[in-house]
């Protein structure tokens, strides 16, 4: 089994601005929690009693990516029982990312590449990649990484959907992983239909696979109902052969344990559709 969507941070090693600030509260709730060392025998203690042995790890905001990236690319030189490859920052909007993805070219672990568009309405709802979108640099960088054999892991509001799909659309060649199900933040009945529409821009590309993670980042109380129209919606709209389960932890651990969260997601998915949701999808998506 694969979790495809977790993070690492070891606040010795690497720094990370966000988990450094004090006193600030994140759209995703207080981080004070977890603003300490999570380690890959910290993250193997949480979902190995569930089947897993592999993971995708993602970029997580450090202030320098390539020693980010290094630092990962050690564990899993040093953990070969575990199975993990990683996705990297990269600056789309600059025309030298090609000059940065040579570097991480040199790094076996790296299989994509994510540049947040939006994390949450008000102040965290854009972003430098979110207001280039249309130029001519986006789309030649990610033309790029497509040529490379580099996927993109996509973060995203509904409300910027449409305007994102145009841009992805153009390059059907391009993997695109899409995070936290295009992060349905209004759990209203009125704001899940929107959500459900507004992704039907992304559903509709083949390119586009969903990645079914940190849902408690908007829903910090959640009972399993509350994930049931999102994980529904996701099925019924990619199919199972285009979803992917990802944990989200360490975030996500200040809503719930790990054996809660699977909990839910084994009970709200058939058990026809584990073997794709909790691994093929995941291994086929980043070449596992």
């Amino acid at each position: 089994m694969i979790d495809a969507h977790h993070h690492l941070w070891n606040l010795s090693a690497v720094r990370y601005p966000w988990l450094e600030e004090k006193s600030v509260m994140r759209f995703f709730g207080d981080p004070s929690p977890i603003q300490k060392d999570y380690l890959i025998h910290q993250f193997k203690k949480d979902c190995k009693p569930h089947g897993f042995n592999g993971s995708i790890h993602i970029q997580v905001g450090a202030k320098d990516p390539i020693k980010e990236a290094i630092w990962v690319d050690n564990i899993t030189k040093n953990h070969p029982d575990w199975n993990m490859k990683q996705v990297v920052f990269c600056d789309l909007t600059k025309s030298e990312m090609i000059i940065e993805i040579e570097k991480f070219e040199k790094l076996p672990s790296v299989a994509g590449v994510r540049q947040i568009l939006s994390r949450a309405p008000g102040k965290e709802a854009g972003s430098i990649l979110l207001d280039n979108i249309a130029t001519p640099i986006v789309l030649q960088n990610l033309k790029i990484l497509s040529r490379l054999g580099y996927s993109f892991d996509l973060q995203l509001i509904p409300e910027v959907m449409k305007q994102a799909s145009f841009l992805f659309e153009k390059v059907p060649e391009l993997k695109v992983a899409l995070c936290h199900a295009g992060s349905p933040h209004d759990r209203t009945k009125e704001g899940i239909k929107y959500w459900q529409e507004a992704l039907k821009s992304f559903s509709s590309l083949s390119n586009v696979t969903c990645k079914i993670s940190g849902l408690g980042m908007f829903k910090h109380d959640w009972k399993i109902e509350d994930f049931r129209p999102v994980i529904e919606t996701c099925l019924d709209q990619f199919g199972s052969k285009r979803c992917m389960f990802g944990s989200n932890f360490p975030v996500d651990s200040l809503y719930s344990d790990y054996n809660t969260l699977m909990s839910a997601f084994r009970t709200l998915i058939p058990k026809s559709f584990h073997e794709a949701i909790f691994r093929k999808t995941a291994c086929e998506f980043y070449a596992i």
